[in-house]
């Protein structure tokens, strides 16, 4: 029986091939030809080389052939035109977003499910499966179950506000401290009506659904933004300026001699008369805003959802003092071993996004 003659190469073919073969992304399909190829290169005959891949020996000779006519690139899959599609999937998304993807008012529902469109798409003579209105929506990223919020700020002032306060944080003034200042109020001392299961090998921490409240506090922050400290923290049963004004003295003892920046939101307390008048009697101390609907601009936003995640929200307190010494605690060590958060958005990157172009027709 004759043995087919190796096959001859093209320069540098061998290493691209070989790559192929050990590849961890090539598809499995172009691996196993670039292996018949070499092994065909290597003189082994087609009908062994078909045993060793795990192929027919006409298939051996096949690639052979592709590969002597084109190269490595014939040995990729050709392109299949199969029976083209009868569904009219641009139909499907124009009327999943007609209406601005609400259903008719008689269905009494406030979004579209795969199954309901269909039966609404048959009913207008347009047969479609739920599996096929699912594949479309698959295909153009159309999720009508889902829904999310924005906001976007109003104040006339959104510009320089910006630049003021992510400056501070890019670039605080020399010798200066610029602190963070916030209030998170209602911060509830729940107790559970059972004992807290532990965790267990194959068992997450369980507790009771139910709760019983023990009373509110109000926590006020003051995160130091170039080291990430919690440099003042106060409880009141409250959050008017009185509250506030007290905890702002605190937060001027903690930094004395210094000049004191301090990035707080809109909230009305901030501006209230009283606290204007003790600023004005305390030059070395400037209020900075954050622009209304912005509180995410203040650092501190940080630090309240990391201590109601780590010490709050999964806590049993049976009374507020119990909460308070809770937070207290927390903050103590918390501030050993803090580090500052890195801001990395500048003004210019935020604007941008801020000023997103339209992309709705809605009338709102």
């Amino acid at each position: 029986m004759s043995v087919a003659a190796p096959l001859a190469l093209r320069p540098g073919d061998g290493s691209r091939l070989r790559a192929l073969t050990r590849s961890s992304q090539a598809a499995a399909g172009l691996a196993q030809r670039a292996r018949i190829v070499l092994l065909a290169a290597e003189g082994m005959p087609n009908a062994a080389i078909g045993r060793q891949v795990g192929v027919s020996t006409p298939t051996v000779l096949a690639w052979r052939n592709r590969y002597d006519a084109g190269g490595i690139d014939a040995l990729a899959d050709l392109g299949r035109s199969g029976r083209p599609s009868v569904v009219d999937e641009v139909a499907i998304v124009v009327r999943t977003v007609s209406d601005d993807g609400r259903p008719p008012a008689d269905l009494g529902v406030t979004h579209w499910s795969a199954r309901l469109l269909a039966d609404q798409m048959r009913r207008e003579g347009t047969p479609v499966s739920f599996a096929t209105v699912s594949r479309v929506w698959r295909k153009w990223g159309l999720q009508p179950h889902r829904s999310e919020t924005f906001k976007f700020s109003t104040d006339p002032q959104l510009e320089a506000r910006i630049r003021d306060v992510v400056g501070l944080y890019l670039n605080p003034p020399a010798g200066a401290v610029v602190v963070s200042v916030d209030e998170k109020s209602q911060v509830q001392a729940l107790d559970r009506t059972a004992p807290i299961l532990p965790l267990r090998p194959g068992l997450a921490e369980r507790r009771t659904h139910d709760y019983v409240r023990n009373g509110t506090t109000t926590l006020f922050a003051a995160l130091e933004v170039a080291t990430g400290r919690v440099s003042a923290d106060a409880c009141f049963d409250r959050h008017s300026n009185v509250e506030f004004l007290a905890f702002l003295k605190q937060v001027a003892k903690a930094h004395p001699r210094v000049q004191l920046h301090v990035v707080v939101d809109n909230y009305a307390t901030h501006n209230h008369p009283n606290v204007k008048a003790w600023l004005a009697r305390h030059p070395r101390i400037t209020m900075h805003f954050t622009p209304t609907s912005c509180s995410w601009l203040n650092m501190v936003e940080i630090f309240f959802g990391i201590i109601t995640r780590q010490a709050i929200r999964r806590g049993t307190f049976t009374s507020v003092p119990d909460l308070t010494a809770a937070i207290r605690a927390f903050i103590d060590g918390y501030n050993q071993r803090c580090k500052p958060f890195a801001w990395t958005k500048t003004a210019d990157q935020i604007l941008t996004k801020a000023n997103r172009e339209k992309t709705s027709d809605t009338g709102h």
